[in-house]
């Protein structure tokens, strides 16, 4: 057996330290790494003078990774992939390391890549004024940013959504609450929100009261991109027009600006939803019982609403199926989604067998966990949809949200059941360190399929 030492074969230092091995044990001191490639050798336990090699870490040029090369008669492995003797492994910065089996006394070691002047200068430092990044209504940090165009100025969506419904109320156009010039178009900043989340984690003293936020988010109703002013030609031009000469759908961006259907026609307040899906235009509807944004996504999709009110698509204004938007309870699926377990194709395999062993089939089990999902039965932490808490068999989502709850229900069902039920093969792997977050498993076919990853993690942030 063998502890390791972490010596090094080569006795030539450069000055600079450019990576580490880190032992997860704090009684070893750290392995450094000075040459761009470097032969490490390990003290054999009970003897002070005997020493084996096991690896030769050679330096990549990206300056950021290395190749690990196993030179002892042992396995090591990176990342739970075996490497075998003589066969070489790429490393990054916060690979884990072990010179052979961990039961048989060999240290963890996690490979660290040290911060250099090179590096150093490839980063991007960007300085904002905080002055800069507060909305003009409530004079705040921005919650939720959106942003209007063309003018292209920010604010707190809450804030915004109100000065919106008291624009509509009073005036025929909706001008910018800081310069005045008339919005056309508003929309979530996904790119200014995370620098908003920066600003706050880096002074938590501009952060306002939870039940502060609680308000401005009850206030806020931009989901998705909303048009606001758009250009149309009056009806006394539209007959103008000679016969047979159709006018610019732009003129009139969506059916009921030229019609009433279901006691609603669009006048010139009337702010327009773009489908997510088909491109056309909708009337942004609050009033309206039929959903029209996805509740996985906060996307707009027209299907659900073009058919409650009976309009059907045409060359100028498309409409997209109703399929495109419905409850979870109305959605089928046919196949296990490419997204299952983070796209193992491996353990979509066992999956599909084992709902073939209950006897039943996709559907059935989907039909079994949706109602664990409404009994509130299922831990929703990791579910990958907006609104997670809101989900019920009843909620309207897409298609694409639909194959993510899915793929999250399907998580579910593999670890209910027992390691003794699974098929013979699948029986007999042991879990991967880092479960679900595993990364290996999307580049290393072999670890991939000798690893179960349906589990939860057990190294690494992810814990």
């Amino acid at each position: 057996m063998m502890k390791d030492g972490g010596e090094s074969s080569n006795s030539k230092p450069l000055d600079e330290i450019w990576a580490k091995l880190v032992p997860l044990d704090l009684g070893y001191s750290d392995v450094e790494l000075k040459l761009d490639e470097m032969v490490l050798s390990s003290v054999v336990k009970g003897s002070s003078s005997e020493k084996q090699e096991w690896c030769q870490i050679t330096r990549n040029s990206d300056l950021c990774s290395a190749m690990i090369k196993n030179k002892s008669s042992n396995i090591i492995l990176v990342d739970g992939t075996v490497v075998e003797t003589e066969e070489s492994c790429l490393i990054k910065c916060g690979s884990e390391i072990v010179p052979g089996h961990v039961e048989d006394g060999y240290l963890r070691y996690i490979f660290r890549v040290m911060a250099t002047e090179q590096f150093s200068t490839k980063k991007l430092k960007i300085m904002l004024d905080v002055e800069h990044a507060k909305c003009s209504i409530c004079l705040n940090i921005w919650h939720d940013v959106v942003t209007g165009a063309p003018c292209l100025h920010n604010f707190c969506n809450g804030c915004f959504s109100e000065w919106l419904r008291r624009s509509k109320e009073k005036h025929s156009s909706v001008l910018c609450p800081q310069c005045r010039a008339v919005v056309q178009f508003v929309g979530r900043n996904h790119f200014l929100h995370n620098i908003e989340e920066d600003i706050l984690q880096s002074d938590s003293s501009l952060k306002r009261p939870d039940e502060e936020l609680a308000i401005l988010d009850s206030y806020a109703v931009i989901k998705s991109p909303l048009v606001i002013n758009v250009e149309r030609k009056t009806k006394r031009k539209r007959d103008l027009l000679a016969p047979g000469i159709e006018s610019n759908a732009a003129e009139h961006p969506c059916p009921q600006c030229d019609t009433q259907y279901s006691g609603f026609q669009c006048d010139s307040n009337t702010i327009h939803l773009q489908c997510h899906a088909c491109g056309g235009m909708m009337p942004c509807r609050s009033n309206s019982s039929v959903p029209q944004h996805c509740t996985g996504c906060d996307r707009a999709f027209c299907g659900a609403y073009w058919h409650s009110v009976g309009v059907n698509g045409n060359d100028s204004h498309p409409v997209c199926s109703q399929e495109t938007l419905k409850p979870i309870s109305e959605h089928t699926a046919t196949r296990i989604p490419t997204l299952a377990h983070d796209r193992n194709r491996h353990e979509q395999d066992i999956t599909e067998r084992c709902i073939q062993q209950t006897g039943g089939t996709l559907q059935s089990i989907i039909r079994e966990w949706i109602t664990k999902l409404n009994n509130r039965e299922i831990d929703r932490t990791r579910m990958p949809l907006k609104h997670a808490e809101m989900i019920t068999s009843g909620t309207h989502v897409c298609n694409d949200c639909y194959d993510k709850l899915v793929s999250f229900l399907l998580y579910w069902f593999r670890i209910s059941i027992p390691k003794y039920q699974l098929p013979a093969e699948a029986s007999q792997r042991e879990n991967c360190w880092y479960g679900y977050a595993c990364r290996t498993q999307h580049h290393s076919d072999d670890h991939a399929r000798k690893r179960n990853h349906v589990c939860r993690p057990t190294r690494g942030s992810h814990m």
